[in-house]
This record gives C-alpha cells, sequence and structure tokens, in this order.
C-alpha cells in the first residue's frame, strides 16, 4: 500500500487499485444473488457476501469524504446499493410477494381494522335506510340522492316498464353500457377518494360512505315502489357483492389513517400513521382486485344473463369466496408468526 502512495499515481487510482479485487467479487456474488437467490451461492460465498458488503461500504464513506472522483464515487453506490439489496432486500420474487398480500396479508389487515370496518358498513346501512324511507314516503327525495347523470332515464317519472326493460335487456342496451361504466368508474373513484381522505380526521371519508349508501337506497326504493326490487337485486348483486364491499373497505382504510392521527396511542403521530397507512395500503390492494372483479361482472355477466336464477347464483358464489377470503385466509400465517418472530 506505501509503495502505491509513493508511486506518484492519482489517490483515487491509488485507491482503487487497494481494493479493487474486493469491490470485483462483490459485484460477482451480488450479481448471481440477485439473478438466482441467495441459495445459488456456497457456503464460503455467504459467509464472504457481508464482509464484502461493508468493506465496499467503508469504501465509499471514504471516497466521499476525500472527495474522490465523481465517477469512483458513482461506481461505489451503485455497488453498495445492489449488494444492499442482496444481503438485506426480499429474496421473494415480486409476483410472489404479491401474492403473499392478496391471500393472506389483504384478509388479516381485514381483520385487524374491524372496527374500522363495522364503522364503515354502519354508516353505509345507514345511508341506504334513510335514503330508502324518504324516497318510499316521498319520491322526490330521489332527486336529492341520485344525480342526474347517474339517474339518467331511472327516475320517479319512468314508466315501470322502461324500469324493467332496462334490467333484462329489453330496452337500448346503450343506457345500460354507459350506466354500467359510469357506476364502476364512480364507485371506485369515490372509493380511492375515501381512503386518501382518511388523514382529515375521517370527516370526508365518512360522509362519502355515508353518501354512498343514501345513492343505492335510492335506488333500491325506486324500483321497490314499482314491485321490481326482487329483479333488481338479481341485477346489482353479482358485481354488487365485490363492488359494494370493496366500497365499505375502502371506508375503513380511511377511517385507519383518521384512528391513526386521532388515537396513536403511546405511539407518536408520524410512526401510528406510518403503521396504519401499511395496514390501509394493504387493503387497498386487496379493493383494487374487487372493483376489477365488479368491473369484469358488470361489463359482460349482467349484459348476457338475464335470468335470475342464474343472476342469484352468482351473487351467491361471489359473496360465498368473499366471506371466505375475508373470514378464514390468512389464518395459518397468523399462528406461526409468533413461533417465528
Amino acid at each position: 500500500m506505501r509503495a502505491l502512495r509513493d508511486s506518484g499515481l492519482p489517490r483515487s487510482v491509488q485507491f482503487r487499485k487497494e481494493r479493487e479485487n474486493e469491490w470485483t467479487e462483490l459485484d460477482g456474488l451480488v450479481t448471481r444473488a440477485l439473478k438466482k437467490g441467495l441459495r445459488s451461492l456456497a457456503e464460503d460465498d455467504l459467509k464472504r457476501l457481508p464482509v464484502l458488503y461493508r468493506v465496499a461500504a467503508s469504501s465509499l464513506s471514504v471516497a466521499r469524504r476525500t472527495a474522490m472522483d465523481r465517477a469512483l464515487v458513482d461506481y461505489l453506490e451503485s455497488l453498495v446499493a445492489r449488494a444492499y439489496l442482496a444481503v438485506y432486500g426480499s429474496r421473494r420474487p415480486s409476483r410472489a410477494a404479491l401474492r403473499s398480500i392478496l391471500v393472506s396479508g389483504f384478509p388479516r389487515q381485514v381483520r385487524a381494522m374491524r372496527v374500522e370496518v363495522l364503522l364503515s358498513l354502519t354508516l353505509f346501512a345507514i345511508g341506504v335506510g334513510v335514503a330508502c324511507a324518504l324516497t318510499l314516503a316521498d319520491s322526490s327525495w330521489y332527486y336529492a340522492f341520485m344525480g342526474a347523470e347517474m339517474a339518467g332515464e331511472r327516475n320517479p317519472g319512468s314508466p315501470t316498464k322502461a324500469l324493467r326493460d332496462v334490467l333484462y335487456g329489453g330496452g337500448s342496451e346503450q343506457p345500460l353500457a354507459v350506466f354500467s361504466s359510469f357506476l364502476f368508474t364512480h364507485n371506485a373513484g369515490i372509493g380511492l377518494v375515501s381512503f386518501a381522505l382518511g388523514f382529515m380526521a375521517g370527516v370526508p371519508t365518512a360522509l362519502l360512505v355515508f353518501q354512498n349508501g343514501l345513492t343505492l337506497g335510492a335506488f333500491l326504493a325506486l324500483y321497490a315502489q314499482r314491485g321490481l326490487l326482487v329483479p333488481l337485486l338479481g341485477w346489482l348483486l353479482p358485481h354488487g357483492v365485490p363492488e359494494i364491499g370493496a366500497l365499505i373497505l375502502c371506508g375503513a382504510a380511511g377511517f385507519r389513517l383518521a384512528r391513526a392521527i386521532l388515537f396513536p396511542g403511546e405511539l407518536s403521530v408520524r410512526d401510528a400513521l406510518q403503521r396504519g397507512g401499511k395496514q390501509a395500503s394493504v387493503v387497498m390492494a386487496g379493493c383494487i382486485v374487487l372493483f376489477a372483479v365488479a368491473g369484469v361482472v358488470e361489463g359482460i355477466f349482467r349484459q348476457v344473463v338475464t335470468d335470475d336464477t342464474l343472476r342469484f347464483a352468482l351473487a351467491a358464489l361471489n359473496a360465498t369466496w368473499l366471506f371466505v377470503w375475508l373470514a378464514l385466509a390468512g389464518r395459518s400465517a397468523m399462528k406461526v408468526r409468533p413461533e417465528t418472530a
């Protein structure tokens, strides 16, 4: 090393020559680990990897502190970052991680937020009940809960036959397709906003969840007045089970953020919000899947199937797999975790 210092070479060149072999060795190990996983490394290589990582990190610190040339610093930063991923990063492929979130993480977090889910469900149900009662008592209330764009040709002034034709495709299919597309976009948008505005103490979230209940309640009351409630439920539930479930869970995710801010417990608000945000984000990932399922059913099944029995059968199937997913999935992982912690 002293010979190198006395050789008259630039300091960065001397620095590189003294450590280049270790950096090259680390680069090779990291490349293999990131491509094929740590299992591809031999036992001796596994022992060397963290040692070489610390050497490279130390070299980077020296290079920054002594103002080495920019190219050398960039190289070491890249090498250290890749080595960090190999040593400390997730060993699972991204697809496996996503599958784990959806299969077990999502239902576990939903169950962990049961208080928020119950609050969201209660507000939604109250909205449905209020709108139903008011619209059944006075049909003019319908316009207070259903915007003109959403209602379209479905309003108290529409003939009963026209309302029935919409359910069974006897009328023009275009209004139904437009309404389906609008309803999906509208509900998915409100669900995402319900979550995003949870940090405002949950007030906007509560209003949006309640508003969704009002909209559904007014719609149910309109068809109930014409003796079409059962056909409407057959038309609505196949896609409504996952879609309404997602809306309620989006509200719960928003309330989780609000709880972290209002009731952080022993944690600081920042730490509580960070923890709550992670939980809520996992729930939102599952909600996106539910909205997608609802969109497929809404855009395909409902357009071509007009038999009430088949419609209710699909609604029951959707309710069954959703219940099993949320109530049972991921429980074995919960039992194993304390033992492996």
